[in-house]
């Protein structure tokens, strides 16, 4: 089962490896025709169809059936309108429905997420009391709404979408429309959905309050992951670091909500202003810059089991929390490279790592793989000049940043590193 999110996510994905949204179409179409051909032989057939690419799979198997297909309002998509050229329109009226067997739902696809009302509602309200077959293109239009249809068959594309069982699709029948697996395995454009805009009437502090906990004995790595996270939308980003880093760190922007901690390094002195501190934020990176005194380890450890909010746990914070699998009760992602990898889980599988961890595990490498324990995916972006120090820096500030911003540790491990990598294959093409 996948989200109305993955199913975009896939198809951006899908063209960005060379299958087109005009060839997912063709083949979701020709699968929907040989589908009502082989159950529904000899059947008079009419094809509902909306403005978007939902309607355009309706249009596409009309024109392998040569059925007749309606339309409430004219097609907007630029597919949609080039396939309804193809075929017969009916134009539309209440009473159209009578005359047909079988009555095609292509109306209206995923992601609806408002009350439908109007003209579309009263189809909608025909086509559930016309006591026809109804097979649903997809998803039932209005899935999840007040106003749905009623299916006695769903052709669903790839997968079976959330929110669809029997009780509201009636028989599921799931077909392949040449979605290759690497869509779905490698993260990529397409995963660009995934992120979360502001909304116009938001206001500071919506999008996203960050902790960034790191320095002492390094200044530049909180740094640039303060300054990450600033570049992917996040609000309001705290840094907390040691006395003898402040200034310094200060200086890299005004940006900066800054706290002084006391001393050279981060000790359990500090531990209880840094919970208190976390309280005021929706996420926390914690590990940039702060080097492995024992203290440190010790501090990290303690504030690292007793906060309630999302971490993610960078450098020297992976070493601190290495011998001992820590499970913490609060959303986790580990960012460690092949050494501190082995440091933290020795030999064991990462997915099996990532289970006992309970944790997001994003290994950084050539191809960085990011798992949860169930789920695993590579990306494949970035370039052989990121090797340079404070790449990982910028890596934990752009994931704890799409974390801040309500991103789930999962997708977020994935995006950033995606993110991370595009931007230095980016630079890297203009120098």
């Amino acid at each position: 089962m996948i989200s109305i999110l993955d199913a975009k996510a896939l198809d951006g994905n899908a063209e960005h490896l060379g299958i087109s949204v005009e060839s997912l179409m063709e083949n979701a179409g020709k699968e929907l025709a040989e589908i009502i051909s082989d159950r529904f032989p000899s059947k008079k057939v009419l094809f509902i169809c909306g403005t978007g690419n939902n309607g355009g799979d309706g249009f596409v198997a009309a024109r392998y059936l040569s059925a007749d297909a309606t339309f409430i309002k004219e097609p907007k998509s630029p597919l949609a309108i080039k396939n309804s050229k193809k075929i017969k329109i009916e134009p539309y009226s209440d009473s159209l429905i009578e005359r047909y067997d079988v009555i095609v739902d292509c109306l209206l696809g995923t992601g609806i997420d408002k009350d439908i009302k109007g003209e579309y509602a009263r189809c909608i309200e025909g086509i559930n009391q016309s006591g026809k077959m109804i097979i649903s293109c997809d998803v039932p239009s209005g899935l999840g709404t007040n106003c749905a249809v009623v299916p006695d068959m769903t052709v669903t594309f790839h997968d079976i979408k959330e929110g669809m069982d029997e009780s509201n699709c009636g028989t599921i029948i799931i077909v392949d429309i040449g979605i290759p697996s690497e869509a779905y395995d490698r993260v990529g454009p397409g995963d660009m959905i995934r992120y979360p805009r502001s909304g116009n009437d938001s206001h500071k502090g919506q999008n996203g309050r960050l902790l960034v906990i790191g320095g002492g004995p390094y200044i530049g790595a909180p740094a640039m992951s303060a300054l990450a996270a600033a570049r992917v939308g996040t609000d309001l980003i705290h840094v907390a670091t040691p006395e003898s880093s402040f200034t310094e760190i200060s200086s890299f922007s005004p940006i900066f909500i800054m706290h002084k901690l006391p001393g050279d390094y981060v000790t359990e002195e500090s531990v209880n202003t840094l919970l208190e501190l976390s309280e005021k934020c929706d996420s926390v990176l914690i590990g940039p810059g702060l080097g492995t005194d024992p203290s440190t380890i010790s501090a990290v450890r303690s504030f690292c089991t007793q906060c309630k909010k999302p971490i993610v746990i960078d450098a020297d914070a992976i070493t601190a929390m290495s011998g001992e699998h820590i499970r913490r009760n609060a959303p986790t992602i580990y960012t460690p490279h092949h050494s501190e990898y082995m440091r933290l889980c020795g030999d064991m599988d990462q997915m099996e790592s990532s289970k006992e961890l309970d944790s997001v595990i994003v290994l950084k490498g050539e191809n960085d793989i990011i798992t949860d324990g169930t789920r695993i995916r590579t990306n494949i972006t970035g370039n052989a000049g990121m090797t340079s120090g404070g790449t990982g820096d910028v890596l934990a500030g752009i994931i704890s940043g799409l974390l801040s911003k309500g991103m789930g540790p999962f997708d977020a491990g994935c995006l950033g590193t995606y993110i991370c990598g595009k931007a230095g294959d980016l630079a890297f093409e203009e120098f």
